[in-house]
């Protein structure tokens, strides 16, 4: 054999041992708990046969605990770029059967490349995280590898998107890259998010928790926020990484990519035009106006299982990728709390740093009241969602079908947050507040004269609701720039965001706003 095929040779066979990363056997424990490899996930994500892999020859440089004994290529994560619907994407992905995924001072430094190639190139950044945390026997490089990756998430937020797949063990620091990009999601019973795990909340607290009932993808679904997606199966959640990529553009500088349309776009929905109850205390179920408007009833939701007061999500009008935030009837009858009003301001933020269009549903009572959400910080929450609609440049149109009350009318994308096109169903009530309790504070001392107090006051807010809960009184002013029959509301908003392509608007210089944190 000549000594070039021998050096191919030595190649190809580095290639194999590389692409065995910690060999058959941790493969087969992998696969064992329900879970692919690195390598095989990456191929279940990626267009087939585009990846292109980097660094695969990387090794880890530490002596210390007998470490230099123990050598594999690429340890322990593997990284490139290659194509979703024919879409530059970079990805990385720790390899659990290498050192159990854990993070060295090599392995954040071939994270980092995949970022800053991802920034120059202008393309999203996937993560996919399977990993036992910090290598202990690398010390203060490990910190400073996640700190490297770290600040590379805060340069790239805004500028291109970045999701994070949680597929396993993600602990300790390991847990702030996922939380500082775009959307996460996780595994439901293989996957896991804390900063400190049970063994170490037992010895502080006292506290016995499982690691599910600590941070797994039930806990982050419902009761913190932190995930905005879960998946039962791998190939699920893979494929939910590849449909939420078709509604986001590249970056902040392009815009989302349009598909096309075969629902026409004069579809009357017959059926909204009475599916607001005759009673203004009943609900209904906002999904049905959100499945009767958008393209094909297509709807992606995001974070569905936590503050179910609120409803965010992607869809499609005539072809063109839009924001849906909508308040939702069914549940808590609509009204805004903290974690609604954080879960909107974030969508509604990334919609704007993306160049996607929002439409805002809107029926709301207005703010959850009580001790819990004002020392809760109820008041900080609620800014945060009137700063991010204030802020936003999109295109935005907002529907109003029934509730706008007070505080929570403007912080849902009214008229003097620059809304651009504000329309409203014949059944829209837009007033400072509800007819009871306006009437007893505008009739209380009058109340307590007559002989029958309860009548008077009934008779008096029948009339203020005929005077106030419609939407034309705020149309007299403007506010609502026209009141639509419901049947129409897929064509009115349409018509209304091919208006908005063309719009410019820009906020004022500055390094970057003080958001109500």
């Amino acid at each position: 054999m000549s000594n070039q095929l021998e050096k191919i040779k030595e190649l190809i066979d580095r290639r194999t041992a590389a692409r065995l990363g910690g060999g058959e056997k941790a493969i087969a424990k992998q696969h064992e708990k329900g879970k692919y490899t690195a390598r095989e996930r990456i191929a279940m994500l990626l267009d087939e046969g585009s990846f292109e892999e980097m660094d695969m020859f990387v090794e880890h440089r530490c002596t210390n605990f007998g470490m230099e004994k123990k050598h594999y290529p690429g340890d322990g994560v593997v990284t490139g770029c290659g194509t979703i619907d024919g879409r530059l994407v970079y990805i990385f992905a720790q390899d659990f059967t290498v050192s159990a995924g854990s993070l060295s001072e090599t392995m954040s430094l071939k994270i980092c490349k995949i970022m800053d190639q991802a920034m120059k190139m202008g393309a999203p950044c996937i993560g996919i995280n399977d990993s036992g945390g910090a290598r202990i026997q690398e010390g203060i490089n490990a910190l400073a590898g996640y700190a490297e990756i770290f600040q590379r998430n805060i340069l790239a937020s805004g500028v291109i998107p970045q999701i994070s797949g949680i597929f396993g063990p993600c602990a300790g620091g390991a847990v702030y890259s996922p939380a500082l990009t775009d959307f996460t999601l996780m595994m439901e019973g293989t996957s896991y998010m804390f900063l400190t795990g049970p063994k170490v909340v037992k010895t502080v607290t006292g506290e016995d928790v499982s690691q599910e009932n600590l941070g797994g993808a039930s806990v982050h679904s419902t009761k913190s926020g932190v995930t905005h997606f879960t998946a039962k199966t791998e190939e699920e959640g893979l494929a939910l990484i590849r449909k939420l990529l078709s509604y986001i553009p590249q970056n902040n500088l392009e815009e989302a990519p349009y598909t096309d349309c075969t629902d026409p776009i004069d579809r009357l929905e017959d059926s909204l035009n009475d599916i607001i109850p005759d009673n203004p205390n009943k609900p209904y179920d906002m999904y049905e106006v959100i499945g009767a408007i958008v393209d094909n009833g297509e709807f992606l939701e995001i974070q569905k299982d936590y503050s179910k007061n609120i409803i965010i999500g992607f869809a499609r009008f005539n072809g063109q990728s839009v924001g849906i935030v909508a308040n939702q009837p069914k549940y808590l009858a609509g009204v805004l709390d903290s974690n609604a009003s954080r879960k909107g301001a974030r969508f509604v933020r990334f919609c704007d740093a993306f160049n996607i269009p929002i439409v805002s549903l809107v029926d709301v009572p207005g703010f959850l009241p009580g001790t819990g959400q004002e020392y809760n910080g109820v008041i900080l929450h609620g800014a945060k969602l009137l700063y991010a609609y204030g802020e936003a440049t999109v295109p935005k149109v907002t529907i109003t079908l029934r509730k706008s009350y007070g505080g929570s009318h403007i912080v849902m994308s009214c008229k003097q947050l620059r809304g651009d096109m504000n329309y409203a169903w014949p059944t829209a009530e837009i007033a400072v507040m509800g007819g009871a309790g306006a009437v007893e504070v505008l009739y209380a001392r009058e109340a307590k004269e007559q002989e029958n107090p309860a009548q008077f006051l009934a008779e008096k807010e029948a009339e203020y609701t005929k005077l106030f809960a419609n939407p034309y009184n705020a149309a007299k002013y403007g506010y609502i720039d026209d009141v639509i029959e419901p049947r129409n509301t897929r064509f009115r908003i349409i018509r209304a965001l091919q208006q908005l392509q063309t719009k410019k608007l820009t906020n004022p210089a500055k390094k970057h706003g003080n958001i109500p944190l």
